[in-house]
């Protein structure tokens, strides 16, 4: 029996019930289609209990709620992470004996939400369920994207974006809301505090909810969906003018389509600040609204509600709330004062363009009252701070910068990692910080072992189970309890035998997908993040041409064999990134066909990296890629994950990895490359780039090799650019760190050759890795930054 008391029987005959009276099949006529959806009805009923009974428990008690605002939540599948934290998996899979479909199978043909794009959106997710799991009430607001993040696929080696289509079926995990609607308004006039909006939609919501470890607290997801305020203009229909006629409904849908729309145009910029505005607006009326339901005084919100910004993109929020507040009897400087010990602002990068800025004509005419509202805030921040410097402001050179906005109306800000929140401190808010000392403080960001490795990874986890007992799930500090055990030679055998069937299994699928043959007992090197020049995707394949060019010249010698895997997404109008994906692909190209290398090196980019690819890559990895640039990476949550599943880290010491290796030892990381503040000196030495390069070899052999065109026979002048870039525009210094990181992979491969030592370096990167848990990222976020204590 489950956790609740369920048996196989029960939940088989709600699965038939739901197959019967909710789908109208019956079993014989039924695809696998119709039994997913019916097991996941029938597991969403056991949530809505514990969820009804969380939300009469907040209320019973008046409980602090806690409001996180993303524009992403990348949730990955529901099916699998439900049943696991329900303790339903086995009964799950019992249930369906002799009906047709296994359980895997329903997981498999599950689509992934597409509701986010990497690392910010995945974070939301753990977030969401670690709150849960602590019995604090919460609410997560985003957007239901139609399409989300854009589907890729590779013609030619090129990344060709198709729109996801997650939404073709019924989402099972989410209950509409017809009645909990609310207006947002667009552009229009302002008289006075009044504004009269020339366009709106309606934002209609959709609820998830989402249950925390052993289904005893479940919170919800409210994602709104863009409705128009007049679905059809009858007039031009019964003219005959059709499309004009729908005109309103399809541009109000507009808003909520697409993730991250390309906004190198202005049409773009006006969609990606609708988009914000409409989710965070709808998010503080509904959270004004839930307030006075036992409240009356506004004044007093901040004792009642948290509110996190996860990034800039929730940073209209301030004047938002403000104006909300106005309109509800408050003034401007009453508004604000209560903002102010409202809001909060978690920080995720220090890369300039990813702290956004609006032109003022943007803001002025997308949303002209909050243009106005905002030059009160920044001229009533430089009256309350009169030493404040003059090129501090939200208002700068005719745009808005969101992240100044944020932090000026923060209650706290927060970096991500010990080091990250040092550089905030020191870079990006220095001239803030000064002025506001102690506003900033440090959460450093975690994972959920209960999706990372419960669920992921189950021989692993049933491993740890056996040696330490149960509820590590729920306190992962517990892990270090494993340390005695891993010199034993039964430990050892086991977790040895859980790697290699994790890596069998990703050489399947790589071969079912891709059509390439890997050896499982290579080295399975993983790069899987963002494609971003930052995150340096080039350096690894430059040195994965490295590594080939000398098996050519030696092909009988003592090589390490290696599966170099890549994964990832380009933004679509990121082309320097999608040089990048083009290079991997035709470089994949000429090694995997290259009869001189036999099988020593094969390079796998699978498409259309998502979680559930994560899940499967994670667990298999040997060696873990996390080389960004040192203090350009935030945290990084992937390092984490892949730690937490046995696999070394190659790395610099930028984010979270300085925190990782200061955790696992520093005998069990593979560091390389400069520091931060090595990074900012080398950017300093005039031609630093020209000068790296001419003093290495090997990386001259290498740029030379690509510009040869040998990896693009059929274009020998493609990569020309990126070559370019190399001798003379390298900012983020991969020729600076190529020999280091170069010679890092040299130790990677010595240390490979003593299994036993390898073994003993990934086991102790497990057991030593506890702390990187979200539930203890969330509790740090409660004392600090929230002020809230569970209620369960």
């Amino acid at each position: 029996m489950a956790l609740d008391g369920i048996t196989p029987q029960e939940l088989r005959d709600a699965v038939l019930w739901h197959l019967t009276y909710t789908l109208g099949k019956d079993p014989g006529h039924a695809s696998l289609y119709d039994w997913r959806m019916a097991m996941s009805f029938s597991l969403r009923d056991r949530i809505v209990e514990p969820w009804f009974d969380s939300t009469r428990l907040t209320y019973e008690t008046g409980a602090k709620r806690v409001y996180y605002l993303s524009l992403e939540f990348l949730i990955g599948k529901m099916l699998n992470d439900a049943a696991t934290n329900l303790g339903l998996r086995d009964v799950a899979e019992r249930a369906l004996e002799g009906l047709g479909p296994r359980f895997d199978e329903l997981v498999a043909d599950e689509p992934d939400a597409a509701l986010g794009n990497g690392g910010l959106g995945r974070l939301a997710a753990c977030f969401m369920e670690s709150l849960a799991t602590l019995g604090v009430p919460a609410h997560g607001y985003g957007i239901r994207y139609e399409h989300g993040l854009f589907r890729q696929r590779f013609e030619g080696g090129r990344q060709v974006e198709t729109p996801e289509d997650w939404l073709k079926q019924k989402h099972p995990w989410e209950f509409e809301r017809p009645e909990v609607a609310y207006e947002i308004g667009f552009k229009g006039s302002v008289h006075g505090d009044s504004w009269s909006p020339g366009e709106s939609v309606m934002a209609t919501a959709h609820d998830m909810p989402i249950v925390g470890w052993q289904g005893k607290w479940a919170n919800t997801l409210r994602l709104w969906a863009a409705e128009s305020t007049n679905l059809l203009d009858l007039d031009r229909f019964n003219a005959g003018d059709y499309t004009a006629a729908a005109e309103p409904e399809a541009l109000a849908r507009t808003i909520s389509r697409v993730l991250y729309p390309d906004d190198t145009t202005y049409a773009g910029k006006e969609l990606r600040l609708k988009q914000e505005y409409f989710m965070v607006s709808a998010a503080l009326q509904d959270i004004l609204r839930r307030y006075f339901v036992t409240q009356t005084d506004p004044r007093q919100l901040h004792k009642h509600v948290a509110i996190q910004l996860n990034d800039t993109h929730p940073a209209i929020a301030g004047p938002e709330l403000i104006r909300l507040l106005m309109k509800r009897g408050l003034t401007f400087e009453e508004g604000a004062g209560v903002a102010e010990r409202v809001l909060n602002y978690t920080n995720h990068t220090l890369l300039p363009e990813a702290l956004e800025r609006w032109s003022t004509w943007l803001m002025g005419n997308v949303l002209p009252q909050h243009m106005d509202l905002i030059e009160r805030l920044d001229d009533r921040h430089r009256k309350a701070h009169p030493d404040r410097p003059k090129h501090v402001g939200i208002v700068q050179n005719n745009e808005v910068h969101m992240g100044n906005l944020a932090f000026i109306m923060a209650n706290k800000v927060n970096g991500v990692s010990a080091l990250h929140t040092d550089l905030v401190k020191e870079t990006v808010f220095a001239d803030l910080h000064a002025l506001h000392p102690g506003r900033i403080v440090n959460q450093t960001n975690g994972v959920t072992p209960r999706r990372w490795l419960k669920l992921a990874n189950p021989a692993l986890a049933t491993l740890i189970t056996d040696t330490i007992g149960e509820g590590w799930e729920a306190d992962l500090d517990r892990l270090q309890e494993l340390e005695p055990h891993i010199g034993d030679n039964g430990f050892a055998t086991a977790f040895g035998a859980a790697k290699r069937a994790n890596k069998v299994a990703l050489s399947n699928w790589i071969g079912e997908t891709t059509g390439i043959a890997t050896d499982p007992d290579a080295i399975f090197d993983i790069q899987i993040k963002r494609i971003h020049e930052y995150k340096r995707q080039l350096m690894n394949i430059l040195q994965t041409v490295a590594l080939w060019h000398r098996i050519r010249q030696d092909p009988d010698g003592d090589w390490v064999p290696r599966v170099k895997i890549f994964g990832g997404k380009s933004a679509p109008g990121y082309a320097v990134a999608k040089e990048i994906v083009h290079l991997i692909n035709d470089v994949a190209a000429v090694i995997n066909a290259d009869p001189q290398v036999k099988g020593l090196l094969k390079v796998v980019y699978p498409p259309n990296y998502n979680v559930s690819m994560a899940e499967r890559l994670i667990p298999a990895a040997d060696l873990s890629e996390q080389i960004s640039t040192a203090g350009k990476e935030a945290s990084g949550t992937g390092n984490m994950k892949f730690a937490l599943n046995g696999t070394p880290t190659i790395g610099t010491l930028d984010g979270a990895n300085v925190e990782i290796r200061e955790r696992v030892g520093a005998e069990n990381f593979f560091l390389f490359g400069m520091t931060a503040d090595e990074v900012v000196a080398r950017r300093r030495i005039p031609d630093h780039a020209r000068l790296a390069i001419e003093a290495s070899q090997t990386l001259r052999d290498v740029l030379q090799i690509v510009a040869e065109g040998r990896f693009s026979p059929d274009d020998p002048d493609r990569y020309h650019g990126i070559v370019d870039r190399m001798w003379h525009h390298d900012y983020f210094l991969v020729a600076s760190d190529f020999d280091a990181f170069d010679a890092a992979q040299s130790r990677v491969d010595s240390a490979w050759r003593d299994p036993a030592g390898w073994q003993r370096m990934a086991a102790l990167n497990t057991a030593r890795v506890g702390y990187f848990s979200s539930d203890r990222t969330i509790r740090g976020y409660m004392a600090d930054i929230w002020d809230v204590t569970p209620a369960s």
